[in-house]
């Protein structure tokens, strides 16, 4: 019988391993994210089950990628992070780096009350291949006064851009004026998750005081009840998402639904994604979700 030799460790070679952060190829340097003009805070779309629905999710980002948004915040306030365990978050932040991390600058909220989480998550995030973090100022249990530069702000635009600071305005309806009277590099939107191109006119094409009044309508339909309520609800009614919403979110109710269908025309449907009609949508069309 020929000798026997115990089983040797396989010898694995890097090339179809996962992207390494470090590695050239996903390097972003930081005035690549200081030149971006228009960032998405992209909505969570969900199955009825309350999952993920990912095939939902590509669609809106290839939107978002194909009417020239240049970078999305994944798992933000509108993408519902608060409503995600940080196994959801960081899975929804590497597949979205996986499937366009080449077109699209991906920023993951990796931000936490706590600071140990933030960073945890933060290092699990670029572990993935995020090209940014965003991270916000500790709430509930407030902090003394600290320094950062170079950070996504969204407040205060002039106080910072005149001390150096990149800021990014996160108010839509003041991002026109931010953007061309004080400063600001750009802006973390919510309305273009629903009309990407105008969006970018707005931050690309020069100061446009009538684009920026034709839609402060939308705008204002937006933001009258938290965010992300108003985009929930009006990109079901757009039949790009499924009308399910995770609690402690609802709907908004019918009268405001009959409004953005009335809102949409103003606007022009082809400025809206998706290809369907604008639907006001029943009540008992809604899904709610408590556990999942």
């Amino acid at each position: 019988m020929p000798n026997w030799r115990s089983p040797r460790a396989a010898v694995v070679p890097n090339f179809h391993l996962p992207m390494r952060s470090y590695e050239v190829k996903n390097r972003t340097s930081v005035d690549d994210i200081k030149s971006l003009r228009l960032i998405t805070a992209i909505k969570t779309p969900y199955l009825p089950d309350g999952r993920f629905d990912l095939e939902a999710y590509d669609t809106l980002v290839n939107m978002q990628i194909e009417d020239g948004v240049e970078g999305v915040i994944v798992g933000g306030t509108t993408g519902e992070g608060q409503l995600m365990s940080w196994d959801e978050h960081i899975m929804l932040i590497g597949h979205t780096v996986n499937c366009f991390g080449g077109s699209i600058k991906v920023i993951g909220n990796t931000g936490s009350n706590s600071t140990r989480e933030a960073i945890h998550a933060t290092e699990q995030g670029f572990a993935v291949g995020m090209h940014a973090a965003l991270h916000i100022n500790p709430y509930y249990g407030k902090t003394s006064v600290g320094e950062s530069r170079n950070v996504l702000e969204t407040i205060g635009v002039e106080q910072y851009t005149s001390h150096g600071l990149v800021v990014w305005s996160g108010n839509d309806d003041q991002c026109h004026d931010s953007r061309w009277d004080y400063g600001a590099a750009g802006v973390i939107s919510v309305t273009s998750n629903l009309v990407p191109g105008l969006m970018r006119e707005l931050m690309f094409g020069g100061k446009n005081p009538s684009l920026n009044s034709k839609l402060a309508h939308l705008i204002e339909w937006l933001f009258q009840e938290p965010n992300p309520i108003g985009l929930n609800t009006a990109l079901a009614q757009l039949g790009v998402v499924r009308p399910v919403f995770r609690l402690p979110y609802v709907p908004l109710p019918l009268a405001k639904r009959v409004e953005f269908v009335n809102i949409v025309k103003e606007l022009g449907r082809e400025n809206f994604v998706g290809e369907r009609d604008v639907q006001v949508l029943d009540d008992n069309d809604f899904i709610l979700i408590g556990r999942y």
